[in-house]
């Protein structure tokens, strides 16, 4: 039986991040990794621009091809963990094989979420979340004319920008009342609604997909309103649920995904995890919680390696981020996500210019504090106001200035100013 110091279970932002933070700290440790897929780490963010043509597929990858290699890594690609035995540390693959531990790091991301509806599983279905669903999609779009998108959330309106761009008619199909809504406000999903409207995708609101048609292939589908729309490729992005079954029956705890601590270490000694299966701490909240983002995955792989290896670390810089961009549209928003019907007293600054598609907003606590914004068009120096947030820097002072397009740190108040870049210029920040 292999006998790894550090075995991962997973091949994506997370493992990385581990390799990485161990390499950094333990050079000659016996590193193995577990991945069912059998590609070379690639980067999920990335497939919207290859299928635009905007990158090769060679630029799908997350990390040079031999970076296993020099990070004397041991492989078991298309190989998945089917248990754990934490009293003898041992993890075992499909076909029998067992490996041994003395760290193991959980990162098996997430998977796809399939609403039940029945026909969803014909053979021109996919979500936008896998190297096999592009390669299925890349297959379909052959032949395709009309792609129907199911869910207006990130995944979804990713994947109709591009396939709009690709010359074909696209629907997107939303449950809720507007697209976005756990992610932006009323009037962010406005603007980005109008964006789309704009492109030629037709949105359809507070519906989804009541029959599907067809035999082996999706031909056609009836939605809850009564509307028939024809299908050629049906994509399914209504959001990803965290990979969990792993650690069933463990001990290791699981609520909303699995429990880890801000070492990113679970309720089990010396098994960890990170990335979209696990909760994390949110800085903005305090709350521990689903945070499924790439530089989330990353940094907790990495934090998880630091401790793994002997070094206390601790992750408390996550919290929920998007930075997207659809059509002519860009837009960066962090924290709370305060709409009009949560506003509750929390305080807001805000400007629109809806004529130009400009839209500012910033939410502030009782003492000042940033706790969340919005920035649509004018995106420029983001950054800054995630690290008045980190740091949480009282903003009343230059609460207004915030508003300000060209809003960087000439615009604080110079003791303020200095404090903080005294810091960040070491660190490479500004």
């Amino acid at each position: 039986m292999n006998k790894f110091n550090y075995l991962i279970i997973g091949n994506s932002a997370g493992a990385v991040g581990c390799i990485e933070g161990l390499r950094s700290i333990d050079k000659k440790g016996k590193i193995g990794l577990v991945s069912e897929e059998s590609h070379h780490v690639y980067s999920r963010a990335l497939i919207p621009y290859y299928l635009d043509g905007k990158i090769d597929r060679e630029k799908l990858y997350y990390r040079p091809l031999d970076f296993y290699d020099r990070a004397g890594v041991t492989l078991f690609m298309g190989k998945k963990a089917v248990t754990i035995d934490v009293e003898k540390r041992e993890v075992e693959l499909s076909g029998g094989e067992r490996l041994g531990y003395g760290k193991l790091l959980l990162a098996t991301g997430g998977k796809p979420i399939f609403p039940p509806i029945s026909g969803l599983d014909k053979q021109n279905v996919f979500s936008f979340h896998s190297y096999s669903d592009l390669q299925g999609i890349e297959e379909t779009l052959e032949t395709a004319q009309n792609v129907v998108v199911l869910g207006g959330g990130v995944i979804g309106l990713m994947a109709a920008e591009v396939l709009k761009r690709r010359g074909l008619s696209v629907y997107v199909i939303e449950l809720a009342d507007r697209v976005l809504a756990p992610v932006l406000d009323e009037t962010a999903s406005r603007l980005v609604e109008k964006a789309f409207q704009k492109a030629g995708v037709k949105i359809f609101l507070n519906n989804t997909i009541q029959h599907v048609h067809g035999t082996h292939f999706v031909e056609s589908l009836t939605l809850k309103d009564g509307s028939t729309i024809p299908c050629d490729l049906l994509i399914v992005g209504v959001g990803v649920a965290p990979r969990v079954e792993l650690v069933e029956g463990t001990g290791i705890e699981v609520k909303r995904g699995i429990m880890v601590d801000k070492t990113m270490q679970t309720s089990v000694p010396n098994i960890y995890a990170c990335g979209d299966c696990a909760v994390n701490y949110n800085f903005v909240t305090g709350e521990i919680q689903p945070l499924p983002l790439w530089p989330n995955a990353y940094l907790g792989g990495r934090t998880a390696a630091f401790n793994m290896a002997g070094v206390e670390r601790e992750y408390t810089l996550g919290t929920s981020m998007n930075a997207m961009h659809f059509f002519d549209l860009n837009i960066i928003n962090a924290g709370l996500n305060v709409t009009e019907k949560n506003a509750g007293n929390w305080k807001i600054v805000q400007c629109l210019d809806e004529s130009n598609n400009l839209y500012r907003k910033f939410v502030l606590s009782d003492d000042g504090a940033l706790k969340g914004y919005i920035l649509v068009g004018q995106i420029n120096r983001a950054g800054i106001f995630l690290n008045l947030m980190r740091r949480k820097i009282d903003v009343r002072e230059f609460e207004q200035e915030l508003l300000d397009e060209n809003f960087g740190y000439s615009k604080l108040p110079a003791q303020l100013r200095w404090q903080l870049l005294k810091e960040d210029v070491i660190l490479g920040v500004v």
